[in-house]
């Protein structure tokens, strides 16, 4: 071992403890000499000169039906699983040698528990690649140790939170336990039990080689008829507008020639930003210095499990008879400069950033007080604003599919997102649901807004070990999108969520004024932590698994909204008009529902993909055309719609009705109002004596049907009225031009006064529509659920002649009957669930909760959840009622009743305004 000082002089001393780095706490390089190795770091300066004149390592095709740009873990699993899916003119690009990016410094951890159950998934799918699919294959053996996984809790909260993923993680048969700290010092007799609360203990989780693994990807590939090519930049990308205008990759440039291709798939990593630049797309991630640093030999140590101490910030990789060490930090290093080349040198480990892991390491497995360091690892890692993947087709051009932006989960997500990257590729979209990594998620203001980038990959880096709860909520990157209403509520005691850039209320405190503060990093970096910051005060109330302490707060927005009436701002919605001579070829082809009708109409549809997964489920209503001024009816030259959908999946939904209109070839547009536009649903049993004194209109059931519009005079102001509900209530939204929505949001709350009308947020909106049964998007219907499964089918026109996108797989899934059905579950037990608890039916697991929530108007916690017949068979009426459910909560059971209905008003009286007659 060798240690270099200050300026990099060599000390004449060979041997020092990481104890004593630990207690000097002074800045301390340190290399090995396997890290100036070639193998090691292909990126080092002892590359052969020969080989960089030499040029590429294969000569280049003419053309190729993908080509993959990035030689690591996630290109290495994408080529891999497009040649599995039959695909042979494939083109790996790598621009030094496979691994050389940001996979070489990768520990090569994999844990089979995270909170999200996709995750879980695409965990599983990499381990089966890894550990066996792989060697089977090739005959080659990928590196894969199973040496078993380590969480450790060191307080109630901690635990309780791996006692959530233990139980998902049985749904999906994975064994886990919780074990106490007694037990935990059997299981790892050189660890420090003594602060200890408890630990879960995963015997299956394990560790990969990433050279091992993906040599053997690429020689799997290569098998195949994949072409791997090393020691190639790509200099350029062509891109192409077609006869509609429509940008389309037409090839990749190299020095050593060109590749004519339709598809591209950038997995460059922390360089995927340069890359996408070549293209005109913009890739938003981050790069930060993340290291670790290996030991000497440990006694002992041999065969013990992986550890994640995520308290302490520091997870201990067993590495043979040694162990890596690192963890995240507050204040990572931005890697600002994403040079072509780099060499080892170029990372030193900062020992004053790095000191806060050697301290909880030491103190976790006491041994290492008295241990060296026989290498430190240092490089760039790329971090993304909501600590998720980049994947899926860009939107600025068809063709450019991204993977990358992995949060140091390059190598354990690689398996299962290669695979959904390939079969995106191939059929058009992904397998499983891909929504919280597709790159479609972000609005274009956001993926240009750097200061927002910024902010919020370093809370994804400095959080990356912070407990998952229920109702966190970012502190960096607000403030990015507001509505029009954003500061009337403010001053109101609104308390913002975020989603997506926008702020919508979340839920209303009865005290002063909590405004979201600008970022103060944690106070890293020489910023002044804020002070005296009342929303991070009631944020970090939310830090529990129990009901937070503001459940009476929300309990009484709800039920004024179920006994009176309540006022949501939903103006974060997006607001979209489809207009022009094919505006009715494609409604009937985007939209499950008949949307095809008179003027004045509105209905609630579903759009599906070609698998009849939803893609989203919005309101579309069928508007007169007309010379009527924006932003409320634009003029047209044809039919046209108004489709409004949730704000958070809005740029989904955009990009997914591009992509079809452009796919067809319909001549119709779509246009984007939702910055124009505010919206506000009244909502309760006095809406209509509420807005029938500012509304110019006649609201009763006759004049103003459920489902119908009109344009409408509100305050003195012209609005779109919506007799709609989200709620199960009944109920209006006013669709408003933004110059318009504080004038007449203040007649509504002068108007109510009388009926006690009250603000409400989307923490209600989550209660009142569970408890009602509205599903949704994104919770409980997901790209993967069809409408069927969902219990939407009344949505559908099956019972018409019309296609539209997605039918053919329902219609054969009707014929065929349902494998799995959304089920409601309500428990007796005033007990709080969050989602991910799994259902059990006579004692064996079929499913997990996707979402649950209390419903304060029957005073029960209400979940749904998609089930299967253990036995494989169909999810009948008769299989639901005759089933004993049980949901297990951290561990415990508790007795749970199905319903087929929900079971707050399942005759739908209140929406059409019947209350007399319950």
């Amino acid at each position: 071992m060798a240690f270099l000082g200050g300026a990099g002089c060599r000390l004449a001393r060979l041997q020092r403890p990481l104890g004593t780095l630990y207690h000097a706490g002074s800045r301390c390089y340190s290399v090995s000499s396997e890290h100036t190795t070639e193998k090691s770091v292909p990126y080092a300066k002892t590359l052969k000169q020969e080989d960089s004149l030499r040029g590429p390592t294969k000569t280049l095709p003419s053309s190729a039906d993908v080509v993959v740009i990035g030689g690591g873990s996630l290109g290495c699993q994408t080529l891999y699983h497009l040649c599995k899916m039959g695909m042979t003119n494939v083109v790996l690009l790598e621009r030094d040698r496979l691994t050389a990016g940001t996979t070489w410094h990768t520990a090569g951890l994999l844990w089979q528990l995270r909170p999200s159950d996709t995750e879980v998934e695409l965990l599983a799918h990499t381990r089966r690649v890894v550990s066996s699919e792989l060697q089977a294959e090739t005959g080659l053996d990928t590196g894969w140790i199973q040496n078993g996984g380590l969480f450790i809790a060191s307080n109630k909260q901690r635990l309780d939170e791996y006692k959530r993923l233990m139980s998902l993680g049985k749904v999906y048969g994975i064994e886990s336990y919780v074990l106490s700290p007694a037990e935990t010092k059997e299981l790892y007799p050189l660890m420090n039990v003594q602060d200890l609360y408890g630990t879960l203990y995963v015997p299956k989780d394990g560790t990969m080689d990433p050279a091992g693994t993906c040599a053997t990807l690429s020689r799997a590939a290569t098998g195949r008829g994949a072409t791997v090519i090393e020691n190639c930049p790509v200099t350029g990308i062509q891109v192409r507008a077609d006869h509609m205008g429509v940008k389309r990759v037409r090839a990749v440039e190299t020095d050593a020639g060109i590749i004519e291709t339709p598809c591209v798939v950038n997995c460059a990593g922390v360089w995927a930003t340069k890359l996408g630049l070549m293209a005109g797309v913009s890739v938003p991630l981050v790069a930060m210095h993340h290291a670790y640093v290996v030991t000497e030999r440990i006694e002992g140590i041999q065969n013990m499990p992986n550890v994640r101490d995520h308290d302490a910030s520091v997870y201990l990789r067993l590495q043979g008879d040694a162990l890596s060490v690192g963890g995240y930090e507050q204040n990572p290093i931005f890697w600002d400069e994403v040079s072509d080349k780099f060499a080892f040198s170029l990372f030193d480990l900062d020992w004053d950033v790095f000191m806060q892991h050697i301290e909880g390491a030491v103190n976790r497995v006491p041994a290492l007080e008295q241990t060296g360091i026989k290498s430190t690892v240092c490089g760039p890692e790329s971090f993304t604003a909501d600590h998720k993947p980049l994947m899926g087709e860009a939107p600025e051009v068809r063709g450019f599919y991204l993977g990358c932006g992995f949060n140091s989960a390059g190598m354990m997500l690689g398996g299962g997102c290669g695979r959904e990257l390939a079969h995106w590729i191939i059929h058009g979209r992904p397998e499983k649901d891909m929504y919280g990594y597709d790159i479609r998620r972000f609005h274009h203001s956001l993926t240009d807004n750097s200061r927002w980038l910024r902010e919020r990959s370093h809370e994804s880096y400095a959080k990356n070990y912070s407990v998952v709860f229920p109702f966190d909520e970012p502190l960096a990157g607000r403030n990015a999108r507001k509505d029009p209403l954003h500061q009337v509520l403010q001053e109101q005691g609104c308390v913002f969520q975020e989603r997506h850039g926008w702020e919508r209320p979340g839920w209303f405190n009865k005290g002063t004024p909590a405004p979201v503060l600008d970022y103060d990093y944690y106070g890293a970096y020489d910023t002044t932590k804020n002070k005296g910051y009342k929303y991070n005060e009631l944020l970090s109330r939310e830090y529990t698994f129990d009901f937070p302490p503001h459940h009476d707060t929300i309990r009484d927005e709800c039920l004024t909204c179920r006994g009176s009436v309540a006022v949501f701002n939903m103006s974060y919605f997006g607001k979209f008009y489809l207009m022009g001579p094919d505006a009715n070829k494609a409604a009937d082809w985007l939209f499950t529902a008949d949307v095809n009708k008179a003027p004045g109409s509105t209905v609630y549809t579903c759009m599906l993909n070609k698998r009849g997964g939803t893609e989203s489920d919005l309101t579309v209503s069928r508007l007169q055309p007309g010379p009527t001024s924006l932003p409320l009816t634009p003029e047209s030259n044809g039919e046209m719609y108004y489709v409004a959908v949730g704000g958070a999946v809005a740029q989904h939904n955009w990009s997914h009705i591009q992509a079809v209109l452009q796919d067809k070839g319909f001549n119709c547009t779509l246009t984007d109002h939702s910055e124009d536009m505010g919206m506000i649903s009244i909502q309760g049993p006095r809406s209509r004596e509420l807005l029938q004194e500012i509304v110019d209109a006649d609201l009763s059931n006759e004049a103003f049907p459920f489902s119908t519009h009109k344009l409408v005079t509100a305050a003195g102001h012209q609005v779109r009225a919506m007799r709609l509900s989200f709620v199960g209530e009944l109920g209006w939204e006013l669709h408003i031009p933004r110059h318009s929505c504080v004038p007449v949001y203040q007649a509504i709350m002068a108007a109510g006064a009388k009926h006690q009308v009250c603000n409400a947020g989307y923490r209600a909106i989550d209660s009142l529509s569970i408890e009602k049964g509205y599903r949704h998007w994104h919770a409980d219907l997901r790209p993967d659920d069809t409408p069927l499964e969902a219990g939407l089918a009344f949505t559908c026109k099956m019972k018409t002649s019309i296609p539209f996108l997605g039918r053919e797989a329902l219609e054969v899934q009707k014929a065929t009957g349902l494998h799995r059905r959304i089920v409601c579950f309500t428990i007796d037990e005033k007990i709080p669930m969050f989602g991910l608890e799994a259902i059990y039916c006579n004692g064996v697991p079929v499913g997990h909760l996707r979402r649950a929530e209390f419903g304060y108007a029957i005073n029960k916690t209400i979940g749904y959840g998609y089930i299967r017949n253990p036995d494989g068979g169909m999810v009948t009426s008769d299989f639901i009622l005759s089933g004993d459910f049980s949901l297990e909560r951290m561990g415990v059971l508790y007795k749970a009743s199905a319903h087929l209905k929900s079971p707050f008003d399942p005759n739908n009286k209140r929406i059409k305004g019947m209350y007399s007659t319950e």
